[in-house]
């Protein structure tokens, strides 16, 4: 089924129009590749790996900013090992200038690496402000988190955003990646209904191979049963096939209502392959361009 009217120009103006990317340490080289498929100024997130450290995380950040666009560096709370190490950290930052916009997520690791056990622990700190932080990205799970309760996941996102209201940091929140837009719209509008009204954006799996967007599905406890594989456009019996979100954002252009959902936009979850969504971001808005005024 196409698409209407209202659901394809929701998807081009407003859930893709300043959508941000992700990429690790390692992947400077293809945004390289990349950058004349990215519009200029969009926010590019810079994840915080176990397996890279503080001169890589630095040189991808710094890589984003010269070749112009906004970096968004990671910060994982439960690998930082000490006050002076987020404070090292926060410096460097600073004095690339690349420390305005951070994202901070509790990490990995079951045991925190430090005295921080959250994103909640190092937002209350006051050290980023300290350091020239001025806006905060958080974590939001519309299909819940495998070892972390519903309930404490809501007190976790409404502290958070009374934690950055409280220190006068302005915010938004990515939500974990997912093959169904029903509970991404639903999530969202309960959000709204608990008083967080901080910009959100939706994650979204850049295209991959399905065996990759499986595995990554597993780790993160995201649903991918026979039915929601089906809706989203990949079948679980062919594992050697790729999948684009084609279907998925369209769904999430129908059922975006900015009097329930607020300020929404999209995140890529690029999986490594930057370019390749870059590629269908910049085909996908020309597309559903087109279809709109064709109609």
């Amino acid at each position: 089924m196409n698409p209407g009217p209202t659901a394809a120009r929701a998807v081009r103006t407003t859930l893709l129009e300043d959508f941000s990317l992700e990429m690790t340490g390692k992947d400077v080289p293809h945004l390289e590749e990349a950058r004349h498929l990215i519009p200029q100024g969009t926010r590019i997130n810079v994840t915080f790996l176990g397996n890279e450290d503080l001169r890589m995380r630095l040189d991808a950040a710094r890589a984003v900013k010269r070749l112009g666009f906004l970096p968004v560096p990671h910060l994982s709370a439960r690998r930082i090992a000490s006050r002076a190490a987020l404070e090292e950290f926060l410096e460097s930052l600073r004095a690339d200038g690349v420390g305005e916009h951070l994202f901070v997520v509790g990490g990995d690791p079951a045991r925190p690496e430090g005295p921080y056990e959250d994103a909640l622990s190092v937002i209350r700190t006051g050290l980023l402000e300290r350091y020239g932080v001025r806006h905060v990205g958080v974590s939001g799970y519309p299909e819940g988190h495998p070892a972390i309760a519903d309930g404490v996941l809501w007190s976790a996102l409404t502290d958070k955003h009374a934690a950055l209201a409280e220190r006068r940091l302005g915010g938004h929140v990515i939500t974990q990646f997912g093959f169904d837009a029903d509970p991404v719209l639903a999530w969202v509008a309960e959000t709204r209904a608990r008083g967080v009204d901080l910009p959100i954006r939706v994650g979204v799996p850049g295209p991959a191979g399905v065996r990759r967007l499986m595995s990554y599905a597993t780790r993160f406890g995201v649903g991918t049963s026979a039915s929601i594989a089906r809706k989203y456009g990949f079948s679980l019996t062919n594992l050697m096939g790729t999948a684009g979100p084609d279907r998925f954002l369209r769904a999430l252009g129908e059922g975006y209502d900015p009097a329930v959902h607020g300020d929404l936009k999209v995140h890529f979850y690029t999986f490594g392959g930057l370019r390749a969504t870059s590629e269908w971001a910049a085909r996908f808005s020309r597309e559903d361009g087109a279809s709109v005024t064709m109609l």
